[in-house]
């Protein structure tokens, strides 16, 4: 399944709730656990990040010596 930030929203905004139902624009969906629906938010935002593509990197070079 595709996911969208929408799904996140819903999902963190059900978990901040303490409520177990997340409800989509064309469904709801009911978990067991609090912590099934962590593992659901963890598995959105892992999907999430991957679609986004790699992240750029930045690598920060210093020198604590005094130098020649």
């Amino acid at each position: 399944m595709s996911f969208t930030q929408k799904h996140l929203d819903a999902v963190e905004a059900a978990i901040a709730r303490g409520e177990k139902v997340v409800r989509y624009t064309d469904r709801t969906v009911e978990y067991r656990t609090i912590d099934e629906l962590l593992k659901a938010r963890e598995e959105i935002r892992t999907s999430l990040i991957s679609a986004a593509g790699p992240r750029s990197r930045v690598v920060r070079l210093t020198h604590g010596g005094k130098g020649l």
